[in-house]
């Protein structure tokens, strides 16, 4: 594995050093478009990435981490559910996987980026992605890809056999993700199943095993989770989906969107609370809360402004603290158990 890294590295290293001769050699208006982009940032990536490497940057989305949380905090969930009552999760289990959540989110992506690069192009949030507007090709993001991957294989090696072949088996829903999106109105289910797959991992991560009785009503939370914080994010680009011929849930439900997701917030947060019942957290952090949790979603959802694409974004990104205030309920919960 170490070999094939390190040539991959050598022959993303090759492609990346030709970056900027293809902003002079690309078509006008996809440069000037990309150079747009770096010129009206001012992100912390944009002062310490180098500018060669920037587009490689952008392509995992490093400079927007709400996604790497959003992949991540299932992950955390489940290592505090199977966490030994008394005692605060493994530590270095909760690093591990922070990584591999890093890794996965960046390839995911990737691949999403390499799929959708013709309807990245007709997309106005998106045209200036690196491969829709022509400085990457699909071939230097499959080379990004694969290092993403091996990166992410090898931070779950570092947990167990198991949570390993769980990882790798949750890649394919992953690569599939992309596709829904041409085929039903409702890739934000198919994503909110890809996504909690880190309930899985993080309970693996620490049993060795899986028990479906024991995660599926977590999982089942975070599923409807998923469709609510996703559905907001892609009313964004509804008008432009509709040009483009891409589906949504934020398509499919239009103007009734809030009652939609509101009965995804009903569903979530009963599982939420079968989750306390099978788990046995009868202490009251846990359900304080969760009452908090549930406060900031009823203020998501109140107050959302489906016409603004600003205002989506901005409610889309607070499920950060979401995922936050769901971790510790479930990690003071055990604590006291």
């Amino acid at each position: 594995m170490a070999s094939a890294a390190s040539l991959l590295l050598e022959q993303t290293a090759a492609s990346v050093s030709s970056w900027e001769k293809r902003v002079a050699t690309s078509p006008p208006k996809a440069a000037a478009t990309f150079r747009t982009k770096l010129a009206s940032s001012s992100t912390w990536l944009d002062h310490l990435v180098p500018a060669t490497l920037r587009p490689y940057a952008y392509l995992a989305r490093i400079d927007k981490p709400v996604g790497t949380w959003l992949v991540a905090w299932p992950q955390m969930w489940g290592i505090a559910l199977a966490a030994t009552p008394g005692r605060l999760p493994d530590l270095s289990l909760l690093w591990v996987l922070a990584w591999a959540s890093f890794f996965a989110r960046g390839a995911g992506c990737t691949i999403n980026d390499i799929l959708d690069r013709d309807f990245d192009a007709k997309v106005q949030r998106t045209k200036s992605r690196p491969i829709a507007c022509g400085l990457l090709t699909p071939f230097e993001a499959t080379l990004f890809l694969v290092i993403q991957l091996l990166l992410y294989i090898g931070a779950l090696s570092l947990t167990n056999t198991f949570c390993l072949g769980v990882g790798i088996a949750t890649l394919l829903l992953v690569f599939s993700y992309p596709l829904m999106k041409r085929l039903t109105y409702w890739p934000q289910a198919y994503l909110g199943m890809t996504m909690n797959c880190g309930v899985l991992l993080g309970w693996s991560a620490v049993k060795g095993s899986l028990t479906l009785a024991d995660i599926f009503p977590l999982y089942s939370s975070g599923v409807f989770w998923t469709i609510i914080y996703d559905t907001i994010y892609a009313h964004q680009d509804k008008k432009d989906d509709v040009k483009a011929g891409v589906k949504s849930t934020a398509l499919r439900f239009g103007e009734s969107t809030k009652s939609w997701i509101s009965g995804f917030g009903v569903a979530s947060f009963t599982f939420f609370l079968l989750t306390g019942y099978t788990a046995n957290l009868a202490g009251w952090p846990y359900y304080a809360f969760l009452a908090a949790s549930a406060t900031q979603l009823v203020w998501q959802i109140w107050t959302l402004d489906i016409s603004r694409p600003e205002e989506c974004e901005k409610k889309f990104e607070s499920n950060k603290y979401f995922g936050a205030l769901v971790f510790f309920g479930i990690l003071t919960g055990k604590l006291v158990q």
